[in-house]
């Protein structure tokens, strides 16, 4: 008999890739599996580190893959959009900040209209048991202390970005941890570390 399919037509496969028959592995695009190379090659290693070198705990981690469209300009995501975030953890629980700008690669450009915009959008988790109602300011260290779960960037760049700063997403990086980021001036990525409220007094402490 076939393996065991779901609705849309994929592949039914456990954590591990296993299918509904014994000895018998889907990955990639088979499955319901984010449908990118780079997510077929890790779980066909992490599937071949199980089988063939002994590592029994070896699986892909679907949390917080980066994803890419390769428009013009790139648009790059890590993580919750504000939709999925509020959805997941409660609209109360969750503050978006943003940047828009003109990077300075462009800034000798004299048709100011036709400068690419680069857009930035950090969703940030407050701390159990803090909360906003989206008008009053969060209080510092609480801010300090809420965690990055979706990051988005639109504009000239936005891949590079994103490779880098889901590295951090995916290691629950902080307010604090953005914050006490030294900048790299110029360039697009220092606006991240640089979002308002910017309080590096609070991400100085231990």
């Amino acid at each position: 008999p076939p393996p065991a399919m779901l609705e849309s037509g994929h592949i039914d496969v456990d954590f591990q890739q296993r299918t509904s028959i014994p000895g018998l592995y889907a990955v990639g695009d088979a499955t319901r599996a984010p449908a990118l190379t780079p997510v077929a090659i890790a779980a066909g290693r992490l599937l071949s580190d199980r089988l063939f070198a002994g590592v029994e705990d070896a699986a892909l981690d679907l949390a917080n893959i980066p994803t890419v469209v390769f428009s013009h300009p790139p648009l790059g995501t890590v993580g919750l959009s504000r939709e999925q975030a509020q959805q997941a953890h409660g609209a109360e629980r969750i503050v978006s900040l943003e940047s828009g700008f003109t990077s300075l690669f462009y800034g000798l450009v004299p048709d100011t209209e036709h400068r690419p915009k680069t857009t930035i959008r950090v969703n940030f988790l407050l701390p159990e048991g803090v909360t906003t109602d989206g008008t009053t300011p969060v209080p510092a260290e609480a801010m300090a202390n809420a965690r990055v779960v979706g990051m988005h960037v639109l504009g000239p760049g936005a891949d590079e970005m994103i490779q880098g700063f889901a590295v951090a997403v995916k290691m629950g990086c902080t307010k604090r941890d953005l914050d006490s980021t030294v900048a790299i001036h110029p360039t697009s990525s220092e606006e991240v570390v640089t979002l308002q409220p910017w309080s590096p007094h609070f991400a100085s402490r231990a």
